[in-house]
Order: C-alpha cells, then sequence, then structure tokens
C-alpha cells in the first residue's frame, strides 16, 4: 500500500542503526489527509529483536501553521497594495505635482481613499484577533430583534437612498425576542445590510425578514444583487476570499467582513446560512435562540 511505504521504510531505518528514526508520514483517508510524526526504535531483549514505532498525530498543529502562513501571507498583500498607492501619490506630490491645484485635488482624494482602506483592514483585523481571543460566550441577554432591526435599517437608510435603494422589513407578527449581545448583533446585522447594498445595483431592493423557524429566531437579510457562484458559496465565509476581487475593491470591501460575521454569530450561539443565485441575489439567514418562556 502506497499510504504504508514511508512507515515501512522507517522500520527497516530503525533496524538497521540504533539511533531512532523520525519521519513525518501523510496518510490520506478519502479526501482527508492525516499527518503524522512517526518515531520508530529497535530494540532487543535477549533472542528478541524488534522495532517500537510511535505516531504522534499532528494534523490540527499542520492545519494551523497553514492557515497562519496563509493569513500572514494575505495580511501583507493586502497591506502592500495601498501603501504603495500612498507612497506613490505622495512622492509625485512632493516633486511638484502639487502644484496644479486640480492634480494635487485628485492625488490627495486617492491617498485618503487608500488610508480609509487600510484603516478598515487594521479595524476588521482587530476585531477578528479580539473574537478569536475571547473564547468564552459574551453574557447574552434578550433582545427585541424588531425594534433592533429598524434601528439598523435607520442607520443605512442614507446610503440606500443615495443608490435608490429600498429597504423593507417583514415577517411574523409580534414581538421576536433573541438571546444576544447587542454589540456582537449589530456588527453581524450592519455587515449583513451594508454587504447587500454594496453588491445590489443602483434601484436594487433590500428585505429584512424576522421569523420563528424550528424553535430558533431567524433574521435573514435578501438583495436582489449579482448572486454569488455556487462553487464560491462554501469558502464566503473565509479571510479575505472574494467572489469578485475588483468588484470588492471598488467598494471598499476588506474581504474580512463574513469571516467576523460567523465568528460573531458563533459566539452568539448561533449559526449562518448563505442562499444564492447568480444574476438572481442572496440570502443570509442567521439563527438565533429565542428567549426562554418562564
Amino acid at each position: 500500500d502506497g499510504k504504508l511505504a514511508g512507515l515501512v521504510e522507517l522500520v527497516h531505518q530503525a533496524r538497521s542503526t540504533e539511533i531512532p528514526a523520525r519521519k513525518e508520514l501523510e496518510l490520506s483517508e478519502t479526501d482527508d489527509t492525516a499527518i503524522v510524526h512517526a518515531q520508530a526504535h529497535s530494540f532487543q531483549d535477549g533472542d528478541v529483536v524488534g522495532v517500537v514505532v510511535v505516531l504522534n498525530d499532528v494534523s490540527e498543529v499542520r492545519r494551523l501553521e497553514r492557515i497562519r502562513r496563509d493569513f500572514v501571507a494575505n495580511v501583507s498583500h493586502e497591506l502592500k497594495t495601498p501603501l504603495t498607492n500612498i507612497r506613490g501619490y505622495v512622492e509625485m506630490l512632493m516633486n511638484g505635482a502639487g502644484a496644479d491645484e486640480d492634480r494635487g485635488q485628485r492625488f490627495l482624494e486617492i491617498v485618503q481613499k487608500n488610508a480609509l482602506r487600510l484603516n478598515h483592514l487594521v479595524m476588521d483585523l482587530l476585531s477578528l484577533a479580539r473574537i478569536e481571543e475571547n473564547g468564552s460566550r459574551p453574557a447574552l441577554s434578550p433582545v427585541d430583534l424588531r425594534a433592533f432591526v429598524e434601528e439598523g435599517v435607520r442607520r443605512h437608510e442614507p446610503t440606500a437612498v443615495r443608490r435608490e435603494q429600498s429597504v423593507t422589513v417583514e415577517g411574523d407578527e409580534g414581538e421576536l425576542r433573541a438571546m444576544a449581545d447587542r454589540e456582537a448583533l449589530r456588527q453581524v446585522f450592519d455587515n449583513l445590510l451594508d454587504n447587500a447594498l454594496k453588491y445590489t445595483p443602483t434601484g436594487g431592493k433590500v428585505v429584512v425578514s424576522l421569523r420563528r423557524e424550528q424553535g430558533k429566531a431567524v433574521l435573514s437579510v435578501t438583495d436582489n444583487g449579482i448572486g454569488i457562484p455556487q462553487e464560491d458559496q462554501a469558502r464566503i465565509f473565509e479571510r479575505f476570499y472574494r467572489v469578485d476581487k475588483a468588484r470588492s475593491l471598488e467598494v471598499g470591501g476588506t474581504g474580512l467582513g463574513l469571516s467576523i460575521v460567523k465568528h460573531l454569530v458563533q459566539w452568539l450561539d448561533g449559526t449562518i446560512e448563505l442562499d444564492s443565485t447568480p444574476g438572481v441575489g442572496s440570502t443570509f439567514r442567521v439563527f438565533l435562540n429565542l428567549v426562554p418562556v418562564d
């Protein structure tokens, strides 16, 4: 078996020397690959000669190392582009480009845009760090979702009006209360509604829905925007993953928003689902625990 070839080789190596043999092996099972650190020691007890093999599963360690490497590479790349732009335009201004008032103003606006992008990126990174460092869940308390959502929609009304978009709230009648942390839930809702407005064309429609489903409070944000291809939906909550990078950069996305949303929803002991069709739109559903009935 090809999977065991490395282990057989390690045993042969240990039998030929008194020095322990060590090797990292990949043992594939279906689509998953288990990575083990193998150590083989030869021994002799009277007439008995053998080899003791100790296997230590390091799959999770290697996975986390890969995630860290990818994260560092992504952060470096995301920081490099706006920093390069800022440096380039500042150098042009210092070399006299600012003498032309219109041209200088245009360059300063580009510098400001890239500085704001850097600020958004750093703030999102700090948010992720705070969420991941705080292993314990926050103290959850009852939140009236209808009042909460209506307040959130009002915060985004200027953006919707500017883009001639409509945002409506619908769903079950009466009060719907869920267990949540208000600040974490505000960040989740703002992110989802902001994305819906960003990726929906001018004149588009966004619907926020509140319902009870299967004993849960469900907060949904639906748009009739560009949608997300099926092959990208499984990865949409990964850090820095973008379906359309050019469009994401154009509208100011950092690639971290949905990752923050997923972490926060889990932090609230909830779950999140996506249903999307390219060219039709997307629906994000957040499932939260209802307030227990006394």
